[in-house]
């Protein structure tokens, strides 16, 4: 194991509420009705993906401009309530540590877009440990699409058959399998025994109490 790859909300941040209170508020604003059931849907989907299935739900058309301002404001309240409230999960500090002392790179490919990166990695104070990242902004097709993760190895100069992903949706761990690379996956406790996941390499409650041997025995 050379470098490891992670996915970001939901892995590193819970940040689910916050794209939740965000899309009801901006949503609810012009017109469409939020539900639980149907919120769960955009979960690990693009911000666009997500526009344009809120809007297709509600039978609305906007122009393309109009279309860019709501999802602007969609991330502008993301941004906000992850700068304010923003927690990592369990274990995160502790693995990030683990894999810095070991010299590993370490990279963030993520279907956010761009400008939440640095907020979320800020508000966490995990910035230094990355060596790049990448985000929805940055390719043609976000997850499931391997796209993103062959990125993301280019740009910590990596190879796919010597890296592990850690994803928490069977979305991103679609495309990390995509990519060649062997994937850990830590799922909500809502969907953990989703036959799914049975396609990772490992499958994790809990970053919490991750030890790295674990890791390093994947490629044994």
């Amino acid at each position: 194991m050379q470098a490891v790859i992670f996915d970001m909300d939901g892995l590193l941040i819970d940040s689910e509420p916050f794209w939740k209170q965000a899309e009801k508020r901006v949503f609810s604003a012009i017109g469409v009705e939020i539900t639980d059931a149907l919120s769960a849907k955009t979960m690990g989907m693009t911000t666009r993906e997500a526009t344009e299935f809120w809007l297709e739900h509600a039978d609305l058309s906007l122009s393309q401009d109009s279309m860019e301002q709501v999802e602007n404001d969609v991330i502008d309240e993301v941004a906000s309530l992850t700068a304010t409230k923003g927690q990592a999960l369990p274990g995160v500090h502790t693995l990030l540590e683990q894999l810095k002392q070991h010299k590993l790179k370490i990279g963030l490919a993520t279907n956010a877009p761009a400008r939440l990166v640095p907020v979320v990695l800020e508000r966490l104070d995990i910035t230094a440990f990355f060596d790049n990242y990448v985000a929805d902004d940055d390719v043609e097709q976000g997850k499931p699409h391997p796209a993103i993760y062959q990125l993301a190895l280019q740009r910590i100069n990596a190879k796919a058959d010597h890296t592990l992903a850690f994803e928490d949706s069977v979305t991103g761990m679609t495309a990390a399998i995509g990519a060649g690379i062997r994937t850990v996956v830590v799922p909500s406790a809502a969907n953990y025994h989703l036959p799914h996941y049975d396609a990772a390499a490992l499958k994790l409650e809990s970053l919490d109490g991750l030890a790295l041997e674990e890791l390093h025995d994947l490629f044994s």
